[in-house]
């Protein structure tokens, strides 16, 4: 089962953006509780422990019991606005959930065993495709991270959700195609050495031929002083 994080909220009686300000204006951050064909519950919330649950990693990811008066709600983060300039979170919405709501939630990746990868050591650089995962599962079943281990992971090595093993009943949403999370690259300057081996490559001319623009020896170009060509022909006719 998922850990159940905690979260104390104060009860917001009304709802629109004069009444958000005044909350903000007031060191709280205004929220919404929605969904289970219930009525909404606007609540706030402090800051210092928003935040806190936000650095933490996986926000959307963790289940909260909200806790607004003497009840409490099981929910969900489903959206959260965060202000342009200080990056202070400005509003929520939670949604509720129950053991037996089946919901698509973004995990985290997480790499394992970096140190153990013989590419990396050499050099490589890992590729990460994709840092957080969709996944379909029960609300109690959220997984808090998919883990990718990197122990034997060479250049040029892909890793793909097929690869990664996932509790029961969770599943990635996407399904007609093997994704790839990760990859370990090669180092920068492999890569620009390759580079300027094929520009070299391409600039080289086969033996025997000769370069475009360029003239075989013992041959003088066409139109030039003692070519031969129709000024030649008429001197030698004069004469």
């Amino acid at each position: 089962m998922s850990e159940i994080n905690k979260l104390s909220a104060e009860p917001r009686e009304r709802a629109g953006k004069g009444a958000a300000r005044a909350a903000r204006r007031a060191g709280r951050v205004p929220a919404v509780i929605y969904g289970a064909k219930k009525d909404p519950v606007l609540i706030t919330l402090d800051p210092k422990d928003l935040r806190q649950e936000i650095t933490g990693g996986g926000f959307f990811a963790k289940l909260f019991d909200v806790e607004v008066g003497s009840g409490s709600e099981r929910v969900l983060p489903r959206d959260l606005q965060l202000h342009p300039v200080s990056d202070r979170p400005i509003h929520v919405d939670f949604l509720r959930v129950s053991r037996d709501t089946r919901l698509n939630v973004m995990v985290p990746v997480v790499f394992l065993n970096e140190e153990e990868s013989p590419g990396l050591k050499r050099g490589g650089v890992l590729n990460v495709v994709r840092y957080e995962i969709e996944l379909s599962c029960q609300a109690d079943a959220i997984p808090p991270q998919v883990e990718i281990d990197l122990t034997g992971r060479d250049i040029g090595d892909s890793m793909h959700i097929s690869e990664v093993t996932l509790p029961e009943g969770v599943e990635p949403t996407i399904t007609d195609r093997d994704f790839t999370i990760a990859t370990v690259a090669a180092p920068s300057v492999i890569r620009e050495e390759a580079a300027e081996a094929a520009e070299a490559a391409e600039g080289e001319v086969p033996e025997g031929e000769v370069p475009e623009g360029e003239v075989p020896e013992g041959e003088v170009p066409e139109g030039a002083e003692g070519a031969p060509g129709e000024g030649a022909e008429e001197k030698k006719a004069e004469e």
